[in-house]
């Protein structure tokens, strides 16, 4: 028995897109909700945490650690997840104390995280010292991986899949947001065990091409064992495209504003400026270019993000 507690928003829905899908004249279109996860305003890490905590709880942990950019959606979910179950939450966070603070920071602070600031390249020796010093201080920490992406938290994508096939609802791609690779590891596991016959296609946020795909198949072949069996995943296996992330990560272009704005004026769904917005940038233009068949059906699968949309840095190049 796989610990897991209970308290995403399950199943998340799936609903139609048809103005989106006129207007762009491709494939059927249709987006998954995860959204709608229903902790501090929900997203992808929802269904990690699930797991993620179940396995601190059993540890014995009182304080859960981790790390992520200024702005991280993962961040302000660990820190909702611990206020909800009794524990204390350190986020080592990337960057530069704003001026004002805004969006997930603000999220963050209302919900009782203590912030540690720390440059990109020193975040894994500062998460080591912040574990170390709170153990020293008689803590229990339990530390979450950047993005939730470990075996653990990949856990929560395999099962979604089940969750999905039992939705009953034909796909043949599902199209979502890649970048620490837990999401897609979980889904192409889970494709594996439950038996989806389309296709995955990771939209890398940050990461090139074969870095994803090394890092997802590893990760998937992880998962697996706590299922009880090894299962093997190459690289090859790992559909993922990089070409819309070469501007840099969090940096909104005019595909990502044109993106965000046409899933909100066509069918009043709202995207993030840094994950959705960047996967369905990259969306529209694979249905421009033709890679889908315009009898084919696409699910464009909403991992979450939305409150960055508050953030300060982007209010102006959304206004």
């Amino acid at each position: 028995m796989i610990p897991r507690l209970h308290f995403a928003h399950l199943p998340t829905p799936i609903e139609p897109l048809p103005r989106l899908s006129a207007a762009l004249g491709g494939p059927t279109l249709l987006v998954k909700r995860d959204d709608q996860t229903g902790l501090a305003f929900g997203g992808n890490k929802t269904r990690k945490l699930e797991f993620l905590v179940a396995e601190a709880q059993a540890q014995g942990a009182d304080l859960l650690i981790t790390a992520g950019a200024l702005q991280s959606n993962h961040c302000r979910q660990t820190a909702a997840a611990a206020a909800r179950f009794g524990f204390a939450c350190t986020l080592v966070l990337v960057g530069e104390p704003p001026a004002r603070v805004s969006a997930n920071l603000l999220l963050d602070r209302l919900l009782g995280a203590q912030i540690v600031w720390t440059e990109k390249a020193q975040r894994e020796a500062m998460l080591e010292h912040v574990r170390a010093e709170a153990a020293a201080q008689g803590h229990k920490p339990y530390l979450v991986p950047y993005g939730g992406s470990n075996p653990t938290g990949a856990l929560g994508y395999a099962f979604a899949v089940e969750e999905f096939l039992a939705q009953g609802v034909r796909a043949d791609w599902i199209v979502f947001a890649s970048s620490s690779g837990g999401t897609q590891a979980g889904l192409v596991l889970g494709q594996r065990l439950f038996g989806y016959a389309g296709k995955i296609l990771g939209i890398s946020v940050d990461e090139p091409q074969t870095v994803l795909q090394e890092r997802v198949a590893r990760l998937a072949g992880e998962t697996s064992e706590k299922f009880g069996q090894r299962l093997s995943f190459e690289p090859d296996d790992i559909l993922v495209n990089a070409d819309y992330c070469t501007a840099g990560y969090g940096v909104l272009t005019e595909a990502e504003k044109e993106a965000i704005r046409l899933f909100a004026q066509t069918e009043g769904l709202l995207l993030d400026p840094v994950y959705t917005g960047r996967a369905a940038a990259g969306l529209l233009d694979l249905i421009r270019k033709g890679f889908f068949g315009k009898d084919e059906v696409v699910l464009f699968w909403h991992t979450g993000g939305q409150p960055a949309l508050f953030a300060d840095r982007y209010q102006p190049e959304m206004a």
